[in-house]
């Protein structure tokens, strides 16, 4: 009974610890924000990687959660009678909760993990040591590039994969459900009002900063060598989405409550 009580202490001192750690190594990744040196090339690479290089999974993914949406809606508002909000539902949906969540879930799984890996490859390999050894902080030169250039980008990504996802709605309902092209797209633009776009381009922001920090965290804690490094990556890409969703929950608490409250 001891023993079990000892093993289960410990479990949750190491969860303590680790949540410890994860706060200790965000808040530095923005402090070294604002304290040079700079490595500006290292951010300018980070963005391309992580913007560019999510760019087509972004644009295909948009594209079609939007044309779902029309193909799952259409016919019901058609029941109804009234077709023409077909634009309002995909173009809110999109812009306010589906489009930030799910542009963010795909990034994570391709950057979050790419992350870990490359990071923990380099603790492995004593990489990071070497940096050490020779004065170079691995947060500042490893980690805070890669924030930046995930919290800058992945807020861009999400406003390419929303307007896709509104193409991809109009393509459908225009060439599937026969919906007027102009009306679809006079109902998209005048539902999306201020307090969804200020939802739909805040989340992002959030979301970019926890899949770059949990990345490097567990990119920079791995243990066990080489089977260390797809634990890691795996254990990133999982605490990231997980982190993901419950960040928008509050979020979306929150900034409902905002809208409500100032009437925007």
């Amino acid at each position: 009974m001891r023993e079990a009580v000892a093993s289960v202490n410990d479990f949750f001192k190491g969860k303590v610890l680790a949540v410890q750690e994860f706060t200790f190594l965000a808040l530095r990744s923005v402090q070294n924000v604002f304290v040079p040196p700079r490595y500006l090339t290292d951010t300018l690479q980070q963005m391309d990687i992580i913007g560019v290089g999510s760019l087509p999974i972004v644009a295909l993914a948009g594209m079609f959660i939007g044309a779902v949406l029309v193909l799952q809606t259409a016919d019901q508002f058609v029941r109804f009678g009234s077709p023409a909000m077909t634009g309002d539902v995909v173009a809110v949906a999109l812009v306010r909760e589906i489009g930030p969540v799910i542009t963010a879930l795909l990034v994570a799984g391709r950057v979050s993990s790419g992350i870990a890996s490359e990071l923990s490859s380099m603790v492995v390999s004593e990489q990071i040591d070497a940096m050490r050894a020779l004065g170079t902080d691995p947060t500042k030169k490893l980690v805070t590039p890669r924030v930046i250039a995930t919290v800058t980008m992945l807020p861009l990504l999400t406003v390419i994969a929303d307007f896709l996802g509104i193409v991809g709605g109009f393509l459908v309902s225009y060439l599937v459900v026969r919906l007027n092209p102009v009306q679809y797209w006079i109902r998209s633009y005048n539902a999306i009002e201020f307090g969804d776009g200020l939802q739909g381009i805040t989340k992002p922001f959030v979301f970019g900063f926890i899949i770059s920090t949990v990345g490097s965290y567990f990119g920079l804690t791995v243990r066990g060598g080489t089977q260390g490094v797809g634990r890691a990556t795996t254990e990133a890409v999982v605490a990231a989405s997980v982190l993901i969703l419950v960040a928008n929950f509050f979020m979306a608490k929150v900034l409902l409550w905002l809208i409500a409250t100032t009437g925007w």
